[in-house]
């Protein structure tokens, strides 16, 4: 009786006045627990200040809601089971059951139309609401939903049953989300403690959208993603046909829910993989194939080696080799976006763990043109250099090129082009390398390393090699 008496408190109040229509201006469209329902053209909600507003009029009593508008002293009370709510117009507090309690937005009138906040009304009568600005979308979520995928197309394995409690988590038992990245065609969402998401789809556009409940930002999350004051961000997505735009936010206070949602180009299927390792995953490598490139670009896809949980080599002073591999790739790429000839791909942009696999199938699904692996090396003591590795023959003249560009680059000696089967470039269709930035067993290479100098100029000789490749410099 909840739900539906709330859902229809609020077409009730949406549809009351038409003025509103024209005020809010574009559709809106609103999602229950998943499932958008049908509004008439004026049935608009308003943002205002990142605040979510709804028109309100009088609920028939059958509904099981009592609202009074006072116009003398321009009062809306709401009134339902045990919770009585009173607003006031222009007075940033509300009274709920006596109580007085704060709002982040005050109830308006414009015109003749009474404007409250969507989010703590909702919250009040025990449901969770979310607006998407960019679609202007208002999502509503009630204790009972039960998550997993909804919409048809997907074989998504998540979702888990909500247990309908509103009691407040405390902050120490929230998790934190530190991370959020794509690669691989793969969502990554790294989190300090174990989760239980809820992954649904969306049409009119598609999306994917995936709910974690119980969790926040982590406080070093802004450090490297974009996130506004509201607590909202996104990334934008190139190279990958079936992905335009990952947007995420602290979709609701109660409970804390992160929400992040996919902008799609199409109903994609899709996988959930959750093992409480510190990585929820959505997957869109589900029998899906990459359309043929139309732009008569070469693509070149960039592999940052190891990740996550693969630390890879460990140097003489405990720096993991991953995280060299991954400042290389981020160097490269931001020259490689100053090249209007080619296109590129990153097989990680981020500390997540993607399988050799993976990485393989990546390049091979998107018809790449070249591939190229970035590792430092381990052995002795003594031991130091550049070397290049190739697999397939066909992937000697590319490694004989980036070879030259890494031994000047670098400055190191030159440990020469090498044969070996490796899987990413054994696996991979076209030409691949895999190239060794020196060794983080030696102690003078190492301190080379990591210096931004000698990084810059083996980022910028691994762009000019793949140019001279290609025959683009």
């Amino acid at each position: 009786m909840k739900k539906i008496g709330f859902l229809m408190f609020l077409l009730v109040f949406i549809f009351a006045f038409p003025t509103i229509g024209q005020a809010a201006g574009g559709g809106t469209s609103i999602y229950l627990d998943g499932k958008a329902l049908d509004l008439p053209k004026n049935g608009q909600v308003q943002n205002v200040k990142g605040n979510v507003m709804i028109p309100i009029r009088v609920v028939m009593e059958q509904l099981g809601f009592d609202v009074v508008w006072e116009k003398g002293t321009r009062t809306v009370t709401i009134k339902q089971a045990d919770t009585t709510i009173k607003l006031i117009i222009n007075q940033t507090s509300a009274s709920v059951n006596g109580q007085k309690t704060p709002l982040s937005v005050a109830p308006m009138l414009k015109g003749d139309t009474t404007l409250v906040p969507l989010r703590f009304v909702s919250e009040q009568m025990g449901l969770t609401v979310g607006w998407d600005n960019a679609t202007k979308t208002v999502y509503l979520i009630t204790p009972d939903q039960t998550g997993g995928n909804t919409g048809g197309g997907t074989t998504g394995t998540g979702g888990s049953t909500d247990n309908g409690s509103t009691s407040p988590v405390p902050e120490a038992n929230l998790a934190a989300v530190k991370g959020i990245g794509f690669d691989a065609n793969r969502l990554t969402i790294a989190v300090d403690k174990n989760v239980t998401p809820k992954v649904f789809s969306l049409t009119g556009p598609d999306r994917l959208v995936i709910d974690i409940p119980n969790a926040r930002f982590d406080e070093s999350f802004s450090s490297s993603h974009s996130l506004d004051a509201y607590q909202n961000g996104y990334m934008d997505i190139n190279g990958y046909p079936d992905v335009t735009k990952i947007r995420y936010s602290q979709f609701s206070d109660n409970p804390p829910t992160i929400r992040v949602v996919m902008d799609l180009s199409g109903a994609r299927n899709y996988s959930l993989q959750n093992g409480n390792d510190g990585y929820v995953i959505v997957d869109l490598n589900v029998d899906q194939s990459y359309p043929p490139r139309g732009n008569g670009k070469p693509l070149v896809v960039i592999d940052a080696g190891h990740g996550g949980t693969d630390p890879g080599a460990i140097s003489v002073t405990s720096k993991k080799e991953k995280d060299f591999n991954l400042t290389i790739a981020k160097k490269v790429e931001h020259l490689l976006k100053l090249e209007t000839e080619l296109d590129y791909v990153l097989t990680r942009s981020t500390d997540v763990y993607v399988t050799l696999k993976d990485r393989a199938k990546l390049a091979n699904d998107m018809n790449a043109d070249l591939f190229v692996s970035l590792h430092a090396n381990s052995g002795s003591a003594t031991a130091s250099g550049v070397e290049t590795y190739y697999t397939r023959k066909e992937s000697l003249p590319f490694a004989n090129v980036m070879h030259k560009y890494l031994v000047e680059a670098s400055g190191l000696p030159d440990r020469k082009v090498r044969a070996k089967s490796l899987h990413v470039t054994r696996e991979t269709t076209m030409p691949a390398v895999l190239l060794e930035f020196g060794y983080l067993s030696n102690k003078n290479d190492e301190a080379l390393l990591f210096t931004e100098n000698f990084q810059n100029s083996v980022a910028q000789g691994v762009v000019d090699g793949i140019k001279d490749y290609l025959g683009l410099k």
